[in-house]
């Protein structure tokens, strides 16, 4: 996956996370609960997709220095 597209994916779960803790502020106490389980998943996935995004950029820095061996 691009970094490009990993970015994006990146940036609209900090929009959903964003959106689900304002929406938890004013959430009555039987939509409270699922809100904390969507936004627990919201945080899990921003996590993930933040880690393969730094060890893309990683892994790109990472091969342009042995770019020039073996040619």
């Amino acid at each position: 996956m691009s970094i490009r597209a990993l970015a994006r994916d990146m940036y609209r779960a900090q929009q959903n996370v964003s959106k689900l803790e304002k929406e938890l502020e004013t959430a009555s106490p039987d939509r409270h609960e699922i809100l904390q389980n969507e936004l627990r998943q919201g945080l899990a996935e921003l996590k993930t997709l933040k880690r393969m995004l730094d060890g893309e950029k990683e892994s790109s820095s990472f091969r342009k220095k042995f770019q020039g061996f073996g040619r």
